[in-house]
C-alpha cells in the first residue's frame, strides 16, 4: 500500500506566497516522476509542474517564473513553492507520483488534494 499526502494549502492574498508539500509513504521501492496538478472551478485538471526525471522540470506556461518545484528524494517528498500568486491560481492542487512498490508493481498515485484560494 502506498499513498501521497499533500499539505500547505490555504487562503492567501494576491501577490502572496504558499509552499505545498507532498510526502509519499508505504511500500516504496523507488519513485520515478512526481508532479503537481490543479483543478480550478469549472476547469479540467491540468499539469502545473513536474519532475519527470532527475534534473529535469516542466512547468505550465501560466506559472513559469512564479512557481518552483523541487524534490527531496531522501524524504520521498516533492514541494511546490508558489510566489506572486494570482486569483486565477485558485484551485485544488493534487500531487501525483509514479511509484514502484517493493513488490515491483508500478502505480500512478494521486493525493486527495489541497485547496489554494487566492483573494484579490
Amino acid at each position: 500500500q502506498v499513498q501521497v499526502v499533500e499539505s500547505g494549502g490555504g487562503l492567501v492574498q494576491a501577490g502572496g506566497s504558499l509552499r505545498l508539500s507532498c510526502a509519499a509513504s508505504g511500500n516504496i521501492f523507488n519513485i520515478n516522476a512526481m508532479g503537481w496538478y490543479r483543478q480550478g472551478p469549472g476547469n479540467q485538471r491540468e499539469l502545473v509542474a513536474s519532475i519527470p526525471s532527475p534534473g529535469s522540470t516542466n512547468y505550465a506556461d501560466s506559472v513559469k517564473g512564479r512557481f518552483t518545484i523541487s524534490r527531496d528524494n531522501a524524504k520521498n517528498t516533492v514541494y511546490l513553492q508558489m510566489n506572486s500568486l494570482k486569483p486565477e491560481d485558485t484551485a485544488v492542487y493534487y500531487c501525483n507520483a509514479q511509484i514502484r512498490t517493493t513488490s515491483l508493481r508500478y502505480l500512478d498515485v494521486w493525493g486527495q488534494g489541497t485547496l489554494v484560494t487566492v483573494s484579490s
